[in-house]
């Protein structure tokens, strides 16, 4: 065979062992090394190509795509710096156990170390931040060459596919001339396909929930962020029968689409209710169950650690644990799903306990509900797009002042809205890139609420717009540099605090919204807010910048927790 030859079977075998292995999914970031494998994607009508040409932002993506489908997606870049671009969105799809394959072109083993052009350290170059890599062959026509592609392909989408999801890469190199034949269907595979196994947790698992459970007077659930396959049928039928305070987390996919008979039992204004020392004193748990994530709640992680419940069971699918604070009792190696609802459990035997819960959820929404009508600060703001956002619609939100708001703000309904954000590691970096990957996925109608830091960090994720069709709506909270570190320590320091972490840039983003043609507004105002939102979009991409000030919002937000909290505090009275 000639050269070409050998270069295109080995790419086709590639590509479709991808493909039988239930990739759609694939995000190329054009380079020279990566010509074959770019071509090879492009020519192949069995999959959904996307494209953006700054890595960063073509990873966070790529993490967005998969996000939303719960699907593993392909990332393709040339070699050199164009793969080390990957690493953060590889970190944030590590711990946010997102399946990405990565595909890194690389030069062959004959030019690396020799100081050949962009030809850096790429085997492993992920280190402990992938499930898995492998440095692949070289391409040849060596008989176990092939073979050896399907099977490791193959297990490369089973490791990433596997509980927990997660990035594994590949890292292919090619030898110049990188050309290769375009084929009109895809190469027969040897090898067909893998079987995993269904995640449940043993027997004894089982029993011993069973007992702790049915020996409980006062627990409640926490139901941190889950993938967006979780069942959420099998969870809601959970919460009905434990009958228990459900502590909802915003990225929990369980404050929204909420059945109305579950509703009474949903705490989504927890970390405001357990800033309050009296009912935290009153209101000790004897065990307590989550399932997924740890919430990020600074009170809820405070309140935990505090009283070490006698029983804090973590439900995960993943036998490392997912304990910062370190008082987990025991740990069920599982999926949430079908078995929760096959326990022989009897719950609700302290009704009290669960109406205390209920009485100071309702105070605390009445409170968040009045800020959201009467005040015009930041957390007013996000309140007012929370309460536009139309049916059948996406949020995501930034990590920082955003999700914090969210977590505030956006209050349990029936609506069917679903709420992301990249909060693996909580970084800032990829925010834009990720909101397009789960608009592209979803094709639902899809706001991105940010901060103005966020925004400029990822306004390369704007070109994503310019290579497919996208439909986004961006508000960004303009306050002039980093909002966050109001509520800190840092902010008691006058000293550097502005130069260090204020960081103001002055800028505003309407000259960047007429560089990708987006359509552009910039509101003060609750009313303005709601006006713009009101009218249907005229592009692709709308940009609404909120003009906010970061003292105000501290004072206004801090305001509101003292209301909730003096309020509370009238409970133990009566």
């Amino acid at each position: 065979m000639t050269n070409k030859e050998i270069l295109s079977n080995y790419v086709y075998t590639i590509v479709a062992s991808l493909y039988e292995a239930g990739v759609k999914k694939v995000v190329v970031s054009p380079g020279s090394r990566s010509t074959p494998l770019a071509y090879g994607f492009a020519s192949t009508k069995e999959f959904e190509l996307y494209r953006q040409v700054d890595e960063r932002s073509a990873a966070f993506l790529a993490l967005g795509l998969a996000k939303e489908s719960c699907e593993p997606v392909v990332l393709v870049c040339t070699s050199g710096t164009a793969a080390a671009n990957y690493l953060p969105a590889i970190v944030e799809a590590y711990y946010a156990r997102i399946p990405l394959i990565v595909l890194t072109a690389d030069r062959p083993h004959e030019l690396r170390e020799v100081g050949a052009p962009q030809a850096i350290a790429q085997p492993a170059l992920y280190g402990h931040h992938v499930k898995w890599a492998l440095d692949l062959p070289i391409p040849d026509d060596a008989k176990t060459t092939l073979p050896f592609i399907e099977r490791h392909v193959a297990r490369a989408v089973s490791v990433a596919t596997a509980a927990p999801f997660g990035p594994v890469q590949l890292n292919v190199p090619f030898r110049e001339p990188l050309l290769i034949d375009f084929e009109n269907s895809l190469p027969q595979r040897q090898f067909q396909r893998h079987f995993g196994k269904d995640n449940r947790p043993v027997q004894e698992a089982l029993f011993f929930l069973e007992d702790v459970v049915n020996d409980t007077e006062r627990g409640f659930l926490i139901i941190g962020e889950n993938n967006q396959n979780i069942d959420t049928a099998q969870l809601w039928q959970f919460i009905r029968q434990m009958k228990w305070p459900t502590l909802v987390e915003s990225l929990s996919h369980l404050r929204t689409n909420v059945p109305e008979d579950c509703l009474p039992y949903i705490v989504d204004q927890y970390d405001a209710i357990l800033k309050n020392d009296a009912f935290k004193k009153q209101m000790v748990p004897q065990t307590v169950i989550r399932i997924g994530a740890q919430p990020v709640s600074k009170p809820l992680m405070q309140f935990l650690t505090a009283v070490k419940p006698a029983h804090y069971i973590v439900v995960d699918e993943d036998p490392k644990f997912r304990d910062s604070l370190h008082v987990s009792t025991a740990h069920i190696e599982a999926t949430a799903g079908k078995w929760l609802n096959e326990l022989r459990i009897t719950c609700g035997k302290n009704e009290a306990y669960t109406a205390m819960w209920q009485r100071a959820n309702e105070i605390a929404t009445k409170h968040t509900e009045r800020y959201i009508v009467e005040r015009e600060d930041e957390g007013a703001l996000a309140g007012t797009l929370f309460n536009a956002l139309p049916e059948h619609s996406d949020l995501v939100a930034s990590s920082s002042m955003p999700i914090r708001d969210v977590d505030t703000f956006f209050n349990k309904t029936a609506k069917d809205i679903r709420v992301f954000c990249n909060r693996g590691t909580n970084g800032i970096d990829g925010v834009v890139s990720t909101a397009f990957g789960l608009q592209y996925a979803s094709k639902r109608d899809t706001y991105l609420l940010i901060g103005d830091l966020s925004f400029l960090h990822d306004s390369n994720g704007l070109i994503a717009s310019r290579y497919q069709a996208s439909d986004l709506t961006i508000v960004v909270m303009n306050n002039d540099g980093g909002g966050i570190f109001s509520y800190l320590a840092q902010s008691t320091v006058e000293a550097h605090y502005e130069q260090l972490f204020g960081t103001p840039t002055a800028l505003k983003f309407e000259q960047l919204a007429a560089m990708y043609d987006a359509e552009y507004a910039c509101v003060e105002t609750k009313a303005a807010l709601t006006d713009t939102l009101s009218v249907p979009k005229k592009k692709a991409i709308r940009i609404i910048e909120v003009m906010t000030n970061r003292e105000q919002n501290v004072v206004e937000h801090r305001a509101l927790w003292q209301a909730i909290n003096e309020e509370l505090d009238t409970l133990w009275q009566a």
